[in-house]
Formats: C-alpha cells, structure tokens, sequence
C-alpha cells in the first residue's frame, strides 16, 4: 500500500491507489463523472481515496487549463489609512464570497516599492490589477497595455483606457469650505494639504478654492500649505504657520487625516486645543473616523463611502473579467457637520 503521510497527493497517487487510469480519477474529481459515463462504484471509490488522503488540487494546474486563476491584485498606498484599509476590507470579501482570490500589497507612496509590489503579483498570473497609483504617467505602468486594470482613489491623466473609481473630493471640499465660512462669517481660511501632484489632492484644493469663491471670500496666496500626508508635516505645516503669523488663523482645512493628527498633536503641545473648543478656531479635515465624534471639540469632516467604492470596484471586477467594458465611477462623499 502506497505511504502518503509525508506528500502531497496527487493526481497520479488516485489513480494507482484505486486502480484506474489519471483520466478517470480527473474526470471525477471535475465533477464530469455523468457526462462520461464512469460507473458509481469506481466514482464513489475514487472520491474517498481522495477525501482520506486529504487531496487537493493544484491551483495553478487548473488555472493552466482554465486559463484564469480568479486571482485579483490591489496595490494601495498605506495599509494605515482607515479609508483604503476599509476598501480592502470590504473588497476582500465580496471577491470571497463569490470565487475569488483578492492579493493585497503596499506601495508606501514609494514607485519603487509600487514597480516591486506590481512585479510580485504578475508572476501570481493575477487576472486583473488595480492600483492607487503613485506616478502620473502611463510609462511607468507596462501593464496597463497587457492587463485588465482598475484605478482606486487616484488617476493617471494619460491612460484614459483604464476605468476608475475616485470619490467626489471637490464636490466635498468646496461645500464643506463654503458652509463654514457663512456660518461663522469667517475672513479667513488656511489649506493643509499634501502630494499636490496626486490628482486627489489637485481636486481638494480645487475644491477649497472653490468654497472659497462661493462664500465670496477673497482667495490670498499665504493661505496655500503642502508638504506630503504624513502626520510630522502636518504638525510642521502648523508649526510654521503659526510663526508666519503670529497667532492661530480663524479656519483651517486639513486635507487628510493623517495631517489632522499632526496639527493635533502640535495644538496639544503648545496648549492650544482650547482654542478649538472656544471655537476661536474652527477646524475640518477631509477623511472621518469615529474618534472625532468622541472629542471635547468639533471637527468637521468629509466622509468617503467605502461601501460603494468597494461595490462599484467589484462590479467593475466582474465586467472586466467577462470582457465588457467599464465605466468610470465618481462617488459622493458625506459632509460631518459637528459645529452646528
């Protein structure tokens, strides 16, 4: 008797186990056992050397046959972010329940690490790609051309070819801006932004210079801040703006949460949150979490809907696979009033 303790089994192992040839063992284990004609005494033989010997198929071998391993890739930029971290989440799910393999990798808005991250799960044979790209050109991006490919939360302007899913960041931004300033008949509005060359953060600023021209406040060339997203340059963006100025403006917009918590952290270390809670300086950020809703003071903030991003990229997973086009989606985002 064949000792299978110690491998894997086979294909091979079956058929020389029950005494059949690889065809029939294969047929079985495929389910085609009617459409052949194999008799139920062989069939029911086959399936419990099978179950016994813990048998399981090679992923890749199917794959091969089928030509599709109903393998999915997602590059996004930091596995911190709440937002991209609940898209993954949600994404990765609705790909489980319905057959598929959904891979998640990390760029750290690095394009080396993106270019290494995207190489990795090629050699996967992935059947489609979608990535939150760092770079704006479509250069930068060979697989573009060879493999059906979505966009999450950002665009590369040149490759009009490849659908995306984005979020309404101006529509936000400029409501959010305008509204704060009629409503506490402001005169003045700082920006905190990062990364101006993503297209997200283009439409951010967009959206704020927008709000200010709808609340008929005159936009000045000092109130413009960028750095990158990370928390250190929001606490840095803070830090100079207050020496610039000598005093705390009355707004600011933050553009993501990331730099709302380094403008936290450096109002906290220079005693300055009760400037938020008196409301002399009012405060929004775009990204919302629950923590804010828990805080002695108000933040406004713009909430992204996760669970349509992710929905609408699973559709669009699911036409691209079956060769149907794809659209590109633009999806609105909710305004967090806390200062009413």
């Amino acid at each position: 008797m064949m000792n299978l303790k110690h491998k894997r089994c086979t294909l091979n192992d079956i058929a020389e186990l029950s005494g059949v040839s690889k065809t029939t063992v294969s047929m079985v284990l495929n389910g085609r056992a009617d459409e052949f004609r194999i008799k139920a005494e062989t069939r029911q033989k086959i399936l419990s050397i099978a179950q016994q010997h813990h048998y399981r198929a090679n992923i890749y071998a199917k794959a091969l046959q089928a030509q599709r391993t109903n393998t999915i890739g997602l590059v996004i930029p930091d596995f911190s972010n709440f937002g991209f971290a609940q898209t993954s989440k949600i994404l990765e799910r609705l790909c489980r329940n319905n057959g598929l393999q959904l891979i998640i990798s990390c760029s750290d808005e690095q394009p080396q690490q993106e270019a290494k991250a995207i190489e990795n799960l090629l050699e996967r044979q992935i059947d489609l790609l979608i990535t939150t790209p760092t770079q704006q050109s479509k250069r930068c991006y060979p697989h573009l051309d060879t493999l059906p490919s979505l966009q999450l939360d950002r665009v590369i302007k040149d490759a009009d070819h490849v659908p995306y899913v984005i979020t309404d960041d101006q529509s936000a931004v400029a409501e959010m801006v305008s509204g704060m300033i009629e409503k506490h008949q402001l005169s003045e509005f700082h920006y905190l932004g990062g990364l101006l060359q993503l297209t997200p953060s283009e439409a951010r600023l967009q959206g704020f210079k927008c709000g200010l021209q709808q609340a008929g406040l005159p936009l000045q060339a000092d109130w413009i801040h960028h750095r990158d997203y990370r928390a250190e340059s929001g606490y840095i963006m803070m830090q100079q703006l207050l020496q610039h100025a000598g005093r705390l403006p009355q707004a600011i917009f933050v553009a993501s949460y990331g730099l709302l918590v380094g403008v936290l952290r450096f109002l906290n270390e220079h005693q300055l949150l009760n400037q938020l809670s008196s409301r002399q300086l009012h405060l929004a950020t775009f990204d919302d979490y629950e923590l804010l809703n828990c805080l002695p003071f108000n933040i406004n903030s713009i909430r992204q809907n996760h669970e349509q991003i992710a929905n609408q990229l699973f559709a669009s997973i699911l036409n691209l696979l079956d060769k149907k086009p794809s659209e590109n989606k633009i999806i609105p985002a909710e305004l967090c009033w806390r200062d009413q």
